[in-house]
């Protein structure tokens, strides 16, 4: 061992000097160079930092750069982060996305063009006026359609979602607000009225024909038998005309 190389390092290092730092790292361990003003120094790191991607060799694990434009990168040519200003697209850093693409700059990356859609319409709805169905001739009817994808940049804008179109009806008059839950009780009222009055009639009915047979049956009681007249048939004896 060179009498400037310790193997009794910190960090991570297995081997490393006073001045160059670390110089091999322990196993699983990525080795990168840092700058420190004019002077560069080698580290030992479980990941490798932002700006760079690791390969894993047989003797040693390095952490190299990515490309200028990559924030972060698997590969050399394959990124999966760009720097401001660049849109990530297959892997590279674009300053403009291609055709048939758009730039979402909340992501920054190059995504497919989405336009609206929507549902179908709905059936009209019933000629009204002023929130009424009643006392005009002349009103409006209305349709309507929902969102279902809202378009990206892009995209085409969605349509209308209502439509109105005039409409005729056949004019009739409005019931005053109450009159016809009025007009439902006074018929309920003179229903149950009208059946108590028959009620009432039927049981009179009753009480008369009731009073009537046992006025039958009292005189019946009192008045006397009536005697039977003797049968004068029966009453003729023969004349004995021998004497």
């Amino acid at each position: 061992v060179h009498p400037n190389v310790s193997q009794g390092c910190q960090g991570g290092c297995a081997t490393c000097s006073d001045y160059n730092g670390c110089l091999s790292c322990k196993p699983r361990l990525f080795f990168v160079l840092e700058r420190i003003g004019m002077k560069q120094i080698g580290v030992c790191l479980s990941s490798c930092p932002s700006g760079y991607y690791g390969t894993r060799y047989p003797d040693i694990n390095k952490c190299a750069k990515c490309k200028a434009d990559c924030d972060t990168c698997f590969t050399r040519n394959f990124c999966t982060k760009c720097k401001s200003g660049f849109y990530l697209y297959s892997g590279k850093c674009l300053e403009k996305c291609p055709d048939g693409l758009e730039a979402n700059n909340h992501t920054m990356e190059c995504t497919s063009i989405v336009h609206c859609e929507t549902s179908e319409w709905s059936p009209w709805s019933p000629c009204m006026k002023k929130g009424k169905t009643c006392g005009f001739k002349r009103g409006n009817e209305v349709r309507v359609r929902e969102i279902i994808q809202h378009p990206s940049a892009r995209g085409n804008p969605c349509p209308a979602t209502t439509e109105s179109r005039k409409c005729i009806v056949q004019r009739k008059r409005c019931q005053k607000e109450g009159k016809g839950k009025k007009n439902r009780e006074e018929k309920r009222k003179k229903s149950n009225k009208d059946e108590s009055k028959e009620t009432r009639q039927e049981s009179k009915g009753r009480a008369a024909r009731r009073q009537n047979r046992e006025q039958r049956e009292n005189n019946n009681k009192t008045q006397p038998k009536k005697r039977k007249a003797p049968n004068k048939e029966q009453d003729l004896t023969p004349v004995d005309t021998a004497h």
